[in-house]
């Protein structure tokens, strides 16, 4: 193989595939000499791919990691399992995924040939996710929209859909996309309203970016999360909860998993303290349930109401609906 941009390429996705590569062996596959690949070999470490070379009568080559993620070499299938991931991802509010996901999506689906792109939309067109929770869904193709306005600094118009229904056309300097719990938002300098403001990506459609480039604005907050989190608590009821837990702090922690906004405290070594906000007494209620254990609730005072509305339905239930009415 004389032409060495392909030879190099080919090379690179030999040393891809997670093993030990002899120089003879990669000589004998690119039909080249062993001097040649040690040649290439050193043209991808100056590319910045770390290959790590044993020794040994034969000597091997392979691919280990560095302090930089080179770019990748993808066949077709690992690139539509990739895009496919993406997108599920991308399509709901995963806690921990944000905004990466979505620039990952949007650089991989620029690139994809055509044949692929097919394949990816027939996959998504034919399968449907198992959703759990209560969270909107939002069109992964919208977010990988946002989120490369945001990276390019670039103006965006859409289409928006307030909360009392009210249809209006924005024309918006996107700052940053953050994922809140089950929702994404865009937050961004609205033009015509000369104000920053927060926008539901799942009320937001047919989102064009119109090639203007922008300075950005200083940001009113801390940074966009701190953004979000003011405007969440000044629009929406939250409630804190304080309650005395009979389980171990350890425990309680593990199954609550990672909501930022709660705080476990031991009191003895079967008993803790949890503490946490909600925006809703349902979802403050369903986090003490699925706890598997007792508990006392010292407040918000309105939580007690909703647990005793809670069991009534439960034991009608579980007595087969015989009492009626309310307790």
């Amino acid at each position: 193989m004389t032409d060495t941009p392909a030879r190099l390429l080919s090379l690179l996705s030999l040393l891809q595939t997670p093993r030990e590569w002899p120089g003879s062996e990669l000589a004998e596959r690119l039909d080249v000499s062993p001097r040649t690949i040690r040649r290439d070999i050193d043209r991808l470490r100056a590319l910045g791919y770390p290959v790590e070379a044993t020794m040994g009568a034969v000597g091997g080559y392979r691919l280990v990691a560095g302090t930089a993620m080179p770019p990748l070499l993808l066949d077709d299938e690992e690139a539509v399992a990739i895009a496919v991931g993406l997108r599920a991802a991308a399509g709901h509010a995963v806690v921990g995924i944000e905004e990466a996901s979505v620039r990952a999506l949007g650089k991989l689906l620029q690139v994809l040939p055509g044949r692929l792109r097919h394949r990816v939309g027939a996959l998504n067109a034919a399968t449907v996710p198992l959703l759990t929770g209560d969270g909107p869904t939002v069109d992964p193709e919208d977010l990988t929209v946002l989120a490369n306005a945001v990276t390019n600094r670039e103006r965006l118009r859409f289409a928006y859909q307030a909360g009392d229904g009210a249809e209006t056309r924005r024309r918006v300097e996107p700052d940053r996309l953050v994922s809140a719990g089950r929702r994404w938002y865009l937050v961004g300098y609205d033009l015509d309203r000369d104000d920053w403001r927060l926008f539901r990506v799942d009320r937001l459609s047919e989102p064009f970016p119109t090639g203007v480039r922008f300075t950005p604005r200083p940001l009113p907050a801390e940074d966009a999360a701190a953004f979000v989190a003011s405007k969440l608590r000044r629009h929406s009821p939250t409630y804190t909860l304080d309650a005395t837990v009979q389980a171990p702090a350890a425990e309680v922690a593990r199954r609550i998993g990672g909501y930022g906004d709660s705080a476990v405290e031991p009191v003895d070594e079967h008993t803790c303290r949890l503490r946490s906000r909600g925006d809703s007494l349902e979802w403050l209620a369903m986090r003490l349930l699925m706890l598997g254990c007792e508990f006392e609730v010292h407040r918000p005072p309105e939580l007690h109401a909703h647990l005793r509305d809670l069991a009534g339905r439960a034991d009608r239930a579980a007595n087969g609906g015989s009492r009626g009415g309310t307790d």
